[in-house]
């Protein structure tokens, strides 16, 4: 399975230099954030495939002009293409805002979607805004990660956490393994090719 991963800088050979087929072969699209509405919109419409996103700190203004045509995961597990996708958007508290978090806000976050998860039998993407803290994050204090993450990762252990936030100029790897999940910074435009991993149904309630 073929995905786009998208996050906080537009591409412009996907906006303004788009030519038709450049989005061809790809089966849906994720946003890890902080990315205009209008280019999310223009995505859904030239591939005609799903395109899932999260907030990002700046994207406030998706509350009241949410892109058209695409799907907020934020708080929610969904599964597209056999895929089970985690969504949880906005980045460390560092100047107020709805789309910031503090620790203990995050945490209960992750802990009202344990359930969902557990019925699920596991996730196999998590997509965030805000990377691990310690992993892919920057040293700077808006750009730190969430220290959250790391124990929902070490019990849930999706095959990828994807995320946003910190720009590649920073100097932070694209990618980097935590345990056996893949961290992988979206930052303007990335491919991502991944299964279904198989996994036992959820056991019935007795």
């Amino acid at each position: 399975m073929k995905i786009l991963l998208v996050s906080d800088v537009e591409d412009p050979a996907l906006w303004d230099y788009y030519r038709p087929g450049r989005l061809n072969g790809y089966d849906f699209i994720l946003s890890a954030g902080d990315l205009k509405a209008e280019y999310l919109s223009f995505l859904v419409t030239m591939a005609n495939i799903p395109v899932l996103y999260v907030h990002g700190n700046h994207n406030e203004s998706y509350d009241r002009f949410p892109p058209e045509g695409c799907e907020c995961i934020d708080d929610r597990l969904v599964t597209v293409n056999g895929l089970r996708i985690l969504g949880l958007g906005g980045s460390a508290v560092y100047s107020g805002g709805s789309c910031q978090f503090t620790e203990r806000q995050m945490k209960r976050r992750i802990a009202r979607l344990s359930g969902k998860v557990r019925r699920a039998g596991g996730v196999d993407i998590v997509l965030t805004h805000c990377p691990p803290k310690g992993v892919g994050d920057a040293d700077d204090y808006a750009h730190r990660g969430f220290e959250a993450f790391l124990p929902m990762l070490d019990k849930w252990q999706p095959q990828a956490l994807v995320h946003g936030h910190v720009h590649l100029s920073y100097g932070i790897p694209r990618e980097r393994l935590y345990g056996a999940t893949r961290i992988i910074n979206a930052c303007q435009r990335y491919t991502l090719e991944m299964e279904p991993k198989m996994h036992a149904a959820p056991a019935a309630n007795k």
